[in-house]
């Protein structure tokens, strides 16, 4: 399971305004990946993760509870390409 993945995450809910894209980018980190998080202005945040498969499953799992004040009602999930260095909170869009 240390193989590389790259996921693609659509996380729906109350996830703006509670500290969601800081707690994933610390999270990420934590975990040794590389990637992006940021608001839509949709509401939802989007990310993009990349590493180890394991480390990759496991924010993925934490993105579907998300920090103490989300209330994560959904996550997607999809394959994605790419490569990154580090892991940065980008602009929302």
């Amino acid at each position: 399971m240390n193989e590389p993945a790259c996921r693609r995450l659509r996380i729906h809910g109350l996830v703006q305004g509670v500290g969601f894209r800081y707690a994933m980018h610390r999270e990420a980190t934590r975990l040794g990946l590389a990637g992006w998080v940021r608001n839509r202005r949709d509401g939802t945040v989007e990310a993009v993760v990349a590493g180890p498969a394991a480390a990759v499953e496991a924010i993925v799992a934490w993105s579907r509870r998300g920090p103490p004040s989300a209330r994560v009602e959904s996550v997607s999930v999809a394959a994605e390409e790419g490569r990154f260095e580090g892991f940065e909170q980008q602009p929302t869009i």
